[in-house]
């Protein structure tokens, strides 16, 4: 009993130290600080929401505030996002980032990112100097007043933490570019497909967005006739610190605009929601920058000096992935007398080559060599799964627009801000290179749609028009540098008075103006235009509804398709039988209109149906690689139950005797949907809801795996909409929850140019890092109900009822 006592008086004052320690770091919002390199008096005040405003005199002082409060707040966030850059997470996590470290050395991001100080403008450079300060202020704040390394995250890992340099900002933005871009594993599936089922059917399975057709494909095989292509070969496991996200879990977003014209206010309107991952804390920092000649409040991502989306007096701005083919993906020839050389146009020639070593927790540090071709650097077998594509006697390497040493993407966001109508703003942007994006931008007279980043300018009879690897040794295939930015989609002032994109196909240019072949999006623009059409003039409340709009279109229009032959069909069948079961399932479909509702059953039919459906049909032809269509693809589903172009052959198991039908694999996937969830849920399908099962998972992506600590780091809600609803709410698709919701609009914000301080926003989790901070999740539930907080630039408005006033004094000389 003593030892049982002593055990927990020892557990209890350990906890009750770890939380001393802990909440050390949460900052004190109303201090004054004494700083040196500030010309003037910062005040930094924290409206209710624990939104910062930051007030200074020049802006300098400014961008020095909003690096102070980055620091003060996201700490560990900010260093995450630089070690990630610098290919250093290993020396953090040991051997599992190991591979990712790996291959962010070979892009050498960190380098290029040094190399592009120089070329960015003068005005950026203050930025980045001014914010880098800002930071390291905060850093020796905390080291004078002991406060708690900072963040907690440092108790658990290495305490140590690097000034912070301008180039950690740049280096931050091309990683961002990797985050949001899908090419790469897209090429490589595409391929893997290619070799397993043919050119033929993986138009059908890896359908292109609807619209005017795309030249053919060779088969892969056809493009290495001489080369023996791998039979198999292991693909490494993903790791959630991988910046190169799975297939479809890129950068999502929507983005909408109306006139004057078609507003009932007589002004313009702008919508906005980004999509990306959902994490805790949100990728997403709101903030005020009030500098000498405009205000500007918006989002930030913590480690750059930049509002990405948001509006000043005059100007408002909305992004989406634009889906840009930026990348390729280069099968280089090896010299079979030299393995140092590869071939190119001109004959073989050398790698040029560099050593680096990773440092590794706990093991041994790795010597990697690096090479590079022409075309960009070499990557190996191991990474991504290029090895299972790869002919013997060959690597892959990379060209990507991210990777030039010359971007000044960072001088164009800052000098977005600063724009004060649509003209300057898309003169600001032709600087832009990587990630590539759509703009929606409006001033109080206009309203415009310009896609920004460079487009590789290809050949046009390039082999495989960049959508699988190409032979990098034929002049054919290398890009020709990039077209001139005037040939980037753009659209003003459009006769309906609207713009909007969601990430959906922008142009029918054809190849090599074509931007893309691969679009993230088919289905929620057809809502959007329906919502956005059924009304003659819109309100800023018409623009939340649309926001927060969760009704399916494709369930409206798939499931007449796939359930034709089963509406009100059969005999009836006794409870409790399989047969009864799906009959209930049906008759609920059939009344169901297509919102996919946290609280209704019909999502979770719906959504397990087509999981399923999607399974039946391709599992046979595709074997292992049908881990790689976690999601059902709509067009693919319409393409087989429209048989177009003869895709209803999927319907058909290969390996069975019989001819199975469309209606049988129908029947048979709704079957295997509610075994799945009786199993999971009880038999009683009237108790089952859309919203248990797909619950917001916002994860620490590092602490939220360990046990215990992920009960205070992850933030889990139930939520509406779904994979192809408005309010986006992207499906894991995986694992034992696979309808959880992992990807989602981590900022919403709506602009009215009759009323801007009436314009609302709001972020998927709280402003502060901290696990132990209020303001950690405090904005989480008003984001799932759909909810906003003022995006006002009225610094008055934001002193009452602000939480913390903090006043940066400059240290006067002695």
């Amino acid at each position: 009993m003593r030892g049982f006592v002593a055990m927990f008086l020892l557990a209890v004052a350990g906890g009750i130290l770890a939380y001393y320690f802990a909440v050390r770091s949460l900052p004190n919002y109303n201090a004054t600080y004494q700083i040196a390199e500030i010309d003037a008096a910062v005040e930094i005040v924290r409206d209710t929401n624990n939104v910062p405003h930051i007030l200074g005199q020049n802006d300098h002082d400014v961008y020095f505030g909003l690096g102070f409060v980055h620091a003060q707040d996201r700490l560990w966030q900010m260093t995450m996002l630089r070690r990630t850059a610098q290919g250093r997470l290993s020396e953090l996590f040991g051997e599992p980032t190991v591979t990712t470290d790996e291959f962010i050395r070979r892009l050498d991001l960190y380098t290029l990112a040094q190399k592009s100080y120089q070329f960015q403008t003068d005005q950026t450079k203050q930025a980045l100097n001014a914010y880098a300060k800002g930071v390291n202020a905060w850093l020796r704040t905390v080291n004078a007043q002991a406060l708690g390394r900072g963040a907690p995250e440092f108790f658990l890992f290495s305490k140590y933490i690097a000034p912070w340099r301008p180039a950690d900002s740049l280096a931050i933005m091309r990683l961002m570019a990797l985050q949001l871009d899908s090419n790469l594993r897209n090429e490589v599936l595409r391929a893997q497909v290619s070799l397993t089922i043919g050119a033929d059917l993986t138009k059908d399975i890896m359908p292109d967005a609807p619209g005017t057709g795309a030249l053919s494909l060779p088969e892969f095989t056809q493009l290495f006739p001489a080369s023996k292509m791998p039979t198999q070969f292991a693909e490494n496991q993903y790791h959630p610190l991988d910046p190169i996200r799975p297939a479809a879990m890129g950068g999502a977003s929507n983005a909408w605009a109306v006139s004057a014209d078609r507003s009932a206010a007589n002004a313009p309107l702008l919508a906005t929601d980004p999509h990306l991952g959902l994490t805790a804390p949100s990728i997403w920092m709101l903030a005020h920058l009030e500098f000498e000649n405009v205000g500007i409040i918006g989002a930030t991502i913590p480690g750059m000096p930049t509002i990405l989306t948001g509006r000043s007096h005059n100007l408002a701005w909305g992004v989406t992935s634009s889906y840009m083919d930026n990348l390729d993906v280069y099968i280089e020839k090896l010299n079979p007398e030299n393995p140092d050389e590869y071939l190119t146009p001109e004959g073989y020639k050398p790698f040029k080559t560099k050593s680096v070593i990773i440092n590794v927790k706990d093991g041994t540090s790795h010597t990697i060599k690096l090479q590079y071709t022409d075309n960009g650097p070499v990557i190996p077998a191991k990474h991504y799964a290029l090895g299972s594509i790869t002919p013997e006697g060959h690597v892959t390497s990379l060209r990507w627009s991210a990777l030039e040493p010359q971007d000044i993407s960072m001088s164009a966001a800052i000098e977005l801000m600063h724009a004060k109508s649509v003209f300057q703003a898309r003169k600001a942007v032709r600087k832009f290179t990587a990630p590539s994006q759509n703009l929606i931008i409006a001033d109080k007279n206009s309203i415009a749609l310009q896609t920004i980043g460079k487009m590789p300018k290809r050949q046009p009879n390039h082999a495989s028009l960049g959508r699988i690897p190409s032979q990098g040794w034929l002049r054919r295939n290398q890009w020709d540098g990039y077209f001139d930015f005037l040939e980037n989609p753009y659209e003003l002032n459009p006769v309906s008075g609207i713009v909007a994109n969601t990430n959906n196909k922008l142009t029918d240019d054809e190849f090599p103006n074509h931007v893309s072949y691969l679009w993230g999006d088919t289905q929620r623009i057809n809502r959007l235009e329906k919502l956005l059409n059924n009304r003659t003039v819109h309100t800023r409340e018409s623009f939340i509804d649309a926001q927060n709009d969760t009704v399916s279109y494709t369930a409206r229009s798939l499931l007449p398709l796939i359930a034709k032959e089963l509406w009100f069909s059969g005999v009836k069948a006794p409870a409790g039988t399989p047969e009864h079961l799906r009959h209930s399932a049906l008759d609920l479909l059939a009344g169901w209109n297509g919102e996919m509702d946290a609280h209704l059953p019909e999502p979770l039919i719906y959504a397990a149906w087509l999981r399923n459906l999607q399974n039946r049909l391709a599992s046979d032809e595709l074997g292992p690689l049908i881990g790689k269509f976690p999601r059902p693809d709509p067009v693919f589903i319409e393409r087989v139950y429209r048989d177009i172009d003869g895709a209803s052959q999927w319907c058909d198991i290969r390996p069975s005797t019989r001819n199975e039908s469309c209606t049988d694999i129908a029947r048979m996937s709704l079957d295997d949907a509610l075994l799945e969830l009786s199993e999971k849920y009880g038999r009683r399908i009237d108790s089952w809801r859309w919203g248990q099962a797909h619950q917001a998972h916002q994860d620490h992506e590092v602490l939220g795996k360990i046990p215990l600590l992920g009960w205070f780091t992850n933030i889990r809600q139930d939520t509406g909409g779904g994979d192809n609803t408005l309010q986006r709410a992207r499906t894991s698709g995986t694992g034992d929850a696979p309808y959880t919701n992992v990807h989602a609009a981590g900022f919403r914000a709506v602009i009215d140019f009759s009323d801007p301080d009436s314009s609302l926003f709001i972020i998927s989790t709280g402003q502060s890092g901290h696990p132990f901070s209020k303001h950690y999740d405090d904005l989480a539930q008003l984001w799932r109900r759909g909810e906003y907080i003022p995006m006002s630039l009225d610094p008055e408005r934001a002193r009452g009822g602000a939480v913390g006033i903090t006043v940066l004094q400059p240290l006067k000389p002695e």
